[in-house]
Parts: structure tokens; C-alpha cells; sequence
């Protein structure tokens, strides 16, 4: 290794973890116990970098793609990526994987006796990004939530020794949840990026077209659309809000939090009237802090 060989490789763990404190939902927050809180920024770090490999939103300077064993030809292509970090996760399971945010979810792996299938998952969801830019069915979107979002929930359950058949149904309700409505509140950005999460089926029930959706503020029937879909999230959001009940301690404020902030920001969405094309609409934190006492009642 070079002599800025680890600069580069703890610029390249530190930057990706950095990017926790800008997701919508806190990743690992003080009130858990350290050793969840430990585990989980273990599973966000790989999280984190995979989306970062499928969005083309790595590092400059390819240190990640140095780490994974890509030569600087291929540090762009997507997929090679994909291959050469789906390769190095294998070895988090039966050797020593090269990067560090592998080598920091080692541990956690062997702690709490983690699958490589959610794991996997989230890689294969990138790698569809890769191929696939359009859905035509709202079960082909439920399809790929199955691999982007709801490996995280049974992530979280993993670490936290609190899965269950029955709270892995419901936290996979939740999750592709998030998942609908993240997709909801970016569909300029995602547009941006040659991709729609929109059913096409949907779209043309509702009349709506690529170009509809291309425009800086959204017509009726793109509104119409929005709402829909909002509806559809909203209808998910209810069916794994039992899960919170499920559970006790400091762990139940953490789930109510990935609860109320799906709850919130479909409120959001319809206070914006379902105009979601001038930017992501997104809950204020009082309104956050109100759902989150709501869902812990039990009254959402």
C-alpha cells in the first residue's frame, strides 16, 4: 500500500458514514444501546455504499473502486462495481473482505449471526437499477421494494434479536412503505436519472405521460396519480404500524420513528397537494414528533 493508501481508505469509510446524519430517518440514534447503535451504522455503511455504487454518486478519486479491486478503466461501469462489491461481501462470510466498510460489518455478521440474503438483496436491487428503468405493474414495483427496502427492516430485526415471522411481514409492510413514498416525493430527481417508479399501468389510468412529469410544477392528473399512490403507501404504513406494538424499550421508539416518518411525509405530500415535481415535500418536525406520539399510542 502506498503511502496515502490509508488516507484514501479512511476518506473512503469515513465519507460514506458521514452520509448518515442526511437520510430522512436517523440511522443509529443516541437512545439506543451502543452495541445496536454499532451494528447498525455496521449495516448503514454497506447500505450507504451500495446505493453509492447503483446511483454513480461514489467518491472522487476511486478509492472504493481501488478497494474492491476495479482497475480505473472500469471505475465507471456500475455493474463491474456491483460484482466486484457483491465478491468482496462473500468474503465478509467466509474470509477477509478488502473494504473497510466490509471489514467493519464483520463483526456485526458474526455477533448477530446475519444472512447474506438481505445483503444480497440490496445488491441485486442496484443492479436492477442498472437494467431495468420503468415498471409496468404496481406488483413489479412491490417486486423490487422486495430487494431495495424491506432487507432493511429485517436487517434491523436481525441485530436487535426481534425477528418473528409475523414482525418481518410487517416491517416489510413498512418498509416498501418508505420505499413508495421516497419514490414519490423524488420523481424529478429520479426522472433526472432515466428512471420512473411510477407504474406505467397507473400512469395511463391516470392519463399521465413522461413529459407530464418533466415540468416544473404537476398538472391534475399527475396530482391524481401522486395521490394514488400516496393512498397505497398510506394503506401499507397502517398494516405494519402493529409492529411497533410488537415490541418494547428503546427499540419501539426506534420503529415508531420509521412509522410516523412515512405517516408524516404522506402528509406532507398531500399538504403539498401531490405537487411533488418542484421538490421532495417533507414534514416539518413537529409534525414528525406528532406522529411519532401518535404511532406509540397506538393511534395511527
Amino acid at each position: 500500500m502506498t503511502a496515502t493508501g490509508p488516507t484514501r481508505t479512511a476518506d473512503a469509510e469515513r465519507g460514506t458514514l458521514d452520509k448518515a446524519a442526511d437520510e430522512n430517518f436517523p440511522v443509529a440514534p443516541f437512545f439506543l444501546p451502543k452495541a445496536w447503535r454499532t451494528d447498525l451504522m455496521a449495516v448503514y455503511g454497506f447500505a450507504r455504499l451500495v446505493d453509492d455504487i447503483g446511483d454513480g454518486d461514489l467518491a472522487p478519486g476511486g478509492a472504493d473502486a481501488h478497494l474492491l479491486g476495479v482497475s480505473p478503466e472500469e471505475a465507471d461501469d456500475r455493474l463491474v462495481l456491483l460484482d466486484a462489491f457483491e465478491a468482496d461481501l462473500r468474503r465478509v462470510f467466509d474470509g477477509t473482505p478488502h473494504h473497510p466498510l466490509l471489514r467493519r460489518l464483520q463483526p456485526t455478521v458474526r455477533r448477530r449471526a446475519l444472512t447474506p440474503e438481505p445483503f444480497l438483496g440490496l445488491i441485486a436491487a442496484n443492479r436492477q437499477d442498472q437494467l431495468v428503468a420503468r415498471y409496468e405493474t404496481y406488483d413489479d414495483l412491490l417486486a423490487y421494494c422486495e430487494l431495495s427496502a424491506n432487507p432493511v427492516g429485517r436487517l434491523v430485526l436481525a441485530v436487535t434479536g426481534t425477528a418473528t415471522p409475523e414482525r418481518i411481514r410487517r416491517s416489510d409492510a413498512v418498509c416498501t412503505a418508505l420505499q413508495i413514498v421516497e419514490h414519490l416525493q423524488d420523481v424529478a430527481e429520479d426522472l433526472g436519472r432515466d428512471r420512473i417508479y411510477l407504474p406505467a399501468q397507473d400512469m395511463k389510468r391516470f392519463h399521465v405521460q413522461e413529459p407530464d412529469l418533466a415540468v416544473p410544477t404537476a398538472g391534475a392528473s399527475v396530482r391524481a396519480l401522486v395521490a394514488y399512490e400516496a393512498e397505497r403507501a398510506r394503506g401499507l404504513l397502517n398494516e405494519g404500524t402493529p409492529l411497533v406494538g410488537s415490541v418494547h424499550g428503546r427499540l419501539k421508539l426506534l420503529l415508531a420513528g420509521f412509522v410516523a416518518g412515512g405517516k408524516a411525509a404522506v402528509r406532507a405530500i398531500a399538504a403539498a397537494e401531490y405537487d411533488v415535481l418542484p421538490g421532495p415535500p417533507k414534514p416539518g418536525r413537529i409534525q414528525l414528533l406528532r406522529e411519532v406520539g401518535t404511532t406509540l399510542r397506538g393511534e395511527g
